[in-house]
């Protein structure tokens, strides 16, 4: 009966304690919380949070439920920025060291170790090929050697993660390896050739991490050919990309377009990104019936650089008498500045007045400036249009809430758009000094 009470008495604490990950950051001051998610393909599932000590280190207990495969580490904002994978088989406990210079540093965990000398060795292999070619050596012996070392250390690894998670990263990412000297041309062309050879989009493991999204962004950014314009280069590679994805799951396929999209956006490549929305993208957002990316991508095309500006009605004077136009229907300027602007903006009023002297220096016929008030109630702005003569206004009734704003992606005052004389759009100027920097005026 001893013997029974003591084994019912620790059975809960084996069914609640499991492993654990710890470890420390540096430097501690530059965080506060850390946060462990589990990542599966399409979803990713809170676990705990752990504050981070003064110290830098934390911990997390992983009981029962936490199940064997990929999790992610947050610890900053935002989430899909700052935060790394850990490989978690449910047999032992995870030890590590995070620098934001120098990155994640495995103290403690056979399998993410495993993983880490295998991405190490190989880098260094890899410099060693690069090397050889920067020098133009003609010693071909030395690069079979080279080849041949990468070989081996790709074998013994795959050998050395029989049965583990990190078997999968580390058999997808095996790189081509040629059985004999190739010359630079031949090598780089083969090496893009077979970039994808060993990789399975498919790969639930790899779903569930940052495996795939960093193996395309490096191929989409890394394998550009020097005779092509770099725009035709990114197009030529999504294409290889956009091939070899066409078989995986819709869900899976919008994270990883949606991730280049946002990563061509970002670097202001606005044709490149809406060469996604529209040959990968939007047909993704429309089988999934996600209504919220496919007015996003619309959006984004409506008002990127050289589209034809949103049309809205306007009211003018002609000949004393006010007449209802479009902005299509403008004429007499050769560039339109667009901006928006609230009568209780600080930057706006700032901002409006030196946009207004700054025109009047200008010789007349060469900008025209719509300016568009997003107001809660029109008292204060229509006070204040009499102190902006040459612009032609426009009240933006709701705000926040209203169509011309919502159609030119408006979500701060003041925002700027340029037109030229056709009303497409020529620039998307951030601030006043910007809109100066594109007529030439520093």
């Amino acid at each position: 009966m001893k013997r029974i009470f003591i084994f019912a008495f620790l059975m809960p604490t084996f069914i609640i304690a499991q492993q654990s990950i710890k470890g420390v950051f540096t430097p501690a001051e530059d965080y506060n919380v850390a946060i462990l998610y589990k990542v599966n393909p399409t979803v990713s599932k809170y676990v705990a949070n752990s504050e981070i000590n003064k110290d830098g280190s934390f911990e997390f207990k992983l009981d029962s439920t936490a199940t064997k495969g990929m999790y992610r580490l947050v610890y900053a904002l935002p989430q899909e920025d700052y935060n790394f994978d850990i490989i978690y088989n449910g047999k032992e406990n995870i030890e590590l060291l995070f620098n934001a210079e120098t990155g994640v540093n495995f103290i403690k965990s056979v399998e993410n170790k495993l993983l880490s000398s295998y991405t190490n060795s190989m880098s260094m292999v890899t410099q060693s090929i690069g090397s050889y070619f920067s020098k133009r050596s003609k010693d071909t012996l030395a690069l079979r050697t080279i080849f041949k070392i990468q070989r081996e250390t790709q074998t013994s690894f795959e050998k050395a993660a029989n049965g583990t998670i990190a078997l999968h990263f580390i058999k997808a990412n095996k790189p081509y390896i040629p059985n004999r000297a190739e010359d630079l041309k031949t090598y780089s062309n083969n090496l893009k050739k077979h970039y994808f050879d060993f990789v399975d989009f498919n790969n639930k493991t790899l779903q569930s991490s940052s495996f795939l999204e960093e193996k395309m962004l490096n191929y989409v950014f890394g394998m550009l050919a020097g005779s092509e314009d770099e725009i035709s280069n990114y197009k030529k590679n999504i294409d290889v990309v956009g091939a070899k994805m066409k078989v995986i799951p819709n869900k899976v396929k919008r994270i990883l377009w949606f991730d280049l999209w946002q990563q061509m956006s970002d670097l202001g490549l606005e044709e490149v990104a809406n060469y996604i929305s529209e040959n990968y993208l939007m047909e993704v957002a429309v089988a999934l019936n996600d209504q919220e990316l496919l007015h996003a991508l619309i959006l984004y095309k409506n008002i990127s650089t050289g589209s034809q500006a949103p049309d809205f009605d306007i009211e003018i004077k002609d000949k004393g008498k006010l007449v209802s136009k479009k902005l299509s229907q403008l004429t007499g300027a050769d560039n339109y500045i667009i901006v928006f602007w609230n009568s209780s903006c600080s930057h706006c009023l700032e901002e409006v007045p030196q946009l207004q002297n700054y025109i009047q220096t200008k010789e007349k016929g060469l900008i025209q400036v719509v300016a568009i008030g997003l107001e809660d109630e029109p008292y204060k702005w229509k006070d204040l249009t009499n102190n902006f003569p040459t612009f032609i206004h426009v009240y933006g009734e709701g705000k926040w809430d209203n169509k011309i704003g919502d159609a030119y992606g408006v979500n701060a005052t003041p925002t700027y758009f340029i037109l030229d004389k056709d009303k497409k759009i020529s620039d998307k100027p951030e601030d006043f000094e910007s809109v100066k920097a594109f007529f030439g005026d520093e």
